[in-house]
């Protein structure tokens, strides 16, 4: 027998600045259920020993997972839901006791979610990066029906790779390149993120009635939204993503349905943390 908690975590390499334990920390007191979420740092060399480590712990119960590992994932899980085809990356691994570990990935539903609720119809979307992230949100992109997409990559073969895997034609721009007239621009890359350098990019070539879209939450104000703030521009920052994706992953780990009415407290307390 155990007097453990039943534990959720999320990984990542690093992994100090993640908010998610406040998250589904926040909701499990809310409910009341007697569970705990954590987060642990895990190199990417030391992937095959921490799933070896999880799998035979009997009070893990999954993890989601954060840069660099989103990839990498995907050799240590099942995928009965077919992400590695549709999407190619993975955020969330669930624990079946005494089966297989579960691969699935909820960036892609969290990132609709302020989009979906903001009816958002636009026709054109610039992504920036072609990593994990991008993977999934290109995905929620096309299953959003945008016909004009364009990745804005540092690697121009990572970009059209990202665009040849989801079978879409797109266009491919190098990250000094003038931006198109989009609807939508989408930072999926850790440029902003606090410790890497700035993400600067004119913005003048969007759309009047252009969104902006930074999934950065640390800091939750990057000089991308603020400029965008400065234009005019809609925006959406980082903890819409982060908390969307996060609910979808916590009815996985603890078989619950996360309190959104709680949304309003919970960003208070993000902000504040």
């Amino acid at each position: 027998m155990t007097d453990k908690l039943p534990y959720a975590e999320v990984i990542g390499d690093p992994i100090e600045h993640s908010k998610s334990p406040l998250i589904h920390n926040f909701w499990l007191d809310c409910l009341g259920i007697e569970a705990e979420y954590k987060k642990t740092h895990v190199t990417p060399e030391g992937l095959p020993a921490y799933f070896l480590a999880r799998r035979a712990d009997p009070d893990w119960l999954g993890c989601n997972v954060t840069i660099p590992h989103k990839i990498a994932v995907m050799d240590y899980t099942d995928d009965p839901g077919g992400v590695r085809t549709r999407i190619g990356a993975m955020n969330t691994i669930a624990s079946e006791t005494g089966g297989p570990l579960i691969g699935t990935n909820t960036d892609a539903g969290g990132f609709l979610q302020p989009l979906l609720r903001d009816r958002w119809k636009g026709q054109s979307a610039v992504l920036v990066g072609a990593g994990g992230a991008a993977r999934a949100i290109l995905f929620a992109l096309i299953s959003l029906g945008v016909p004009d997409i364009t990745i804005m990559a540092r690697d121009a073969g990572k970009g059209q790779a990202l665009l040849d895997r989801a079978g879409v034609k797109g266009r491919v721009i190098g990250m000094t390149d003038a931006l198109p007239a989009a609807d939508l621009l989408v930072n999926s890359s850790s440029l902003g993120m606090m410790g890497q350098p700035v993400l600067d990019i004119d913005l003048t070539p969007l759309a009047d009635e252009a969104t902006v879209y930074d999934v950065v939450y640390a800091p939750l104000e990057t000089g991308l939204l603020n400029a965008a703030r400065k234009r005019g521009l809609r925006t959406l920052d980082g903890l819409e993503m982060l908390i969307g994706q996060a609910a979808l992953a916590f009815d996985i780990f603890f078989d619950a349905e996360a309190p959104r009415d709680r949304d309003e407290e919970l960003r208070a307390l993000l902000l504040g943390a």
